[in-house]
């Protein structure tokens, strides 16, 4: 049992984690980045990426305010892109940060 800051961390990493349509209660819930996968990385991808993940936590994660988010592709591994979420809790006034691996497909290090 996790609270405060720990129960809302795991709380964003559940919404971005989610497909919409999973849950069967809230068909509206997550974030469905699952449609992105397989895409080439573009401007138009991490803008889309940006807009989504900001309205899913605009509407499930009231308890804090969103001052960033960035996606930027990794500079460790092949067709994984780092989504940034930089945030405020409501309740304390506390900000903190959270790095969110979004992996486009499975790639693998080319062999020399």
């Amino acid at each position: 049992m996790v609270a405060e800051e720990q129960d809302i961390q795991q709380s964003l990493q559940i919404l971005l984690s989610t497909s919409q349509g999973e849950r069967v209660m809230l068909e509206n819930f997550g974030c469905d980045l699952n449609r992105f996968l397989f895409e080439e990385i573009s401007q138009s991808l991490v803008n889309g990426l940006n807009s989504l993940i900001r309205d899913s936590i605009l509407y499930y994660e009231p308890r804090i305010d969103v001052a960033r988010i960035s996606v930027d592709e990794s500079k460790e591994s092949l067709g994984v892109l780092e989504i940034s979420i930089e945030y405020t809790v409501r309740s304390t006034n506390s900000r903190f940060n959270m790095v969110f691996p979004f992996y486009l497909n499975e790639a693998t290090q080319p062999s020399t």
